[in-house]
């Protein structure tokens, strides 16, 4: 934030304590841009995500990603200097699965108290790509995999704080930022859904508009 820049935040106290933000507004006096979302949960979906006015998801997801749902990335890897993966927070027990082919090479290796149960796999290309913190592994060492297969159960094994899952690609000695190896995207709404969508969030964005005109 530079000074001179306004957040508004429309949220409600859930069951259990916990705020759960609705919708937030951003005004940035650099970009001379202001930025919405709202959160939605969209139809399929476990989970709901944020979105902008227009129907675009405000988040970018993980292409060809080890999980088909997750409720949100938590942390990218260089966010801490020794974090050296992606955070999917995810409920216990979902499926993981390998986004290509390739040999497992550890499955629950040397002292893994920190890393819980875990996988590793090597891909074609020399990538080496792990699961960590999984609930069980679904594979053993020495099995070839394909892209799609399962190979574990996500978990809240080791050194870990909340259900999630550790996704880490290395090369060599390198650390490959996963967001570069996979790429993003970002979804839209279909045309037939954006008048429920805009429905839904009517009362928030009436919140923050009479915040805007109070301010």
């Amino acid at each position: 934030l530079m000074r001179g820049d306004q957040v508004e935040v429309v949220y409600r106290i859930a069951d259990n304590g916990i705020p759960d933000v609705l919708a937030a507004r951003y005004h940035s006096r650099k970009a001379s841009k202001t930025y919405s979302a709202f959160r939605y949960k969209a139809a399929g979906d476990l989970h709901a995500s944020y979105w902008a006015v227009d129907g675009t998801e405000s988040a970018r997801r993980l292409k060809n990603a080890p999980l088909e749902t997750y409720d949100q990335i938590t942390s990218l890897l260089k966010d801490r200097p020794t974090h050296k993966g992606m955070d999917f927070k995810v409920n216990v027990g979902t499926k993981t699965t390998t986004p290509k082919s390739g040999k497992v090479t550890r499955v629950n290796w040397g002292n893994f108290k920190y890393n819980g149960y875990c996988v590793e796999v090597k891909f074609s290309d020399g990538t080496l790509a792990k699961w960590l913190h999984l609930d069980e592994a679904s594979v053993k060492k020495g099995q070839r995999v394909s892209a799609g297969d399962v190979v574990g159960l996500t978990g809240n094994t080791g050194r870990s704080t909340a259900p999630h899952l550790h996704y880490q690609l290395d090369k060599g000695r390198k650390n490959i930022d996963p967001v570069d190896y996979h790429g993003t995207y970002r979804r839209r709404l279909s045309d037939a859904v954006i008048g429920d969508f805009l429905r839904e969030i009517a009362p928030a964005m009436r919140l923050l508009d009479g915040a805007d005109s109070m301010a």
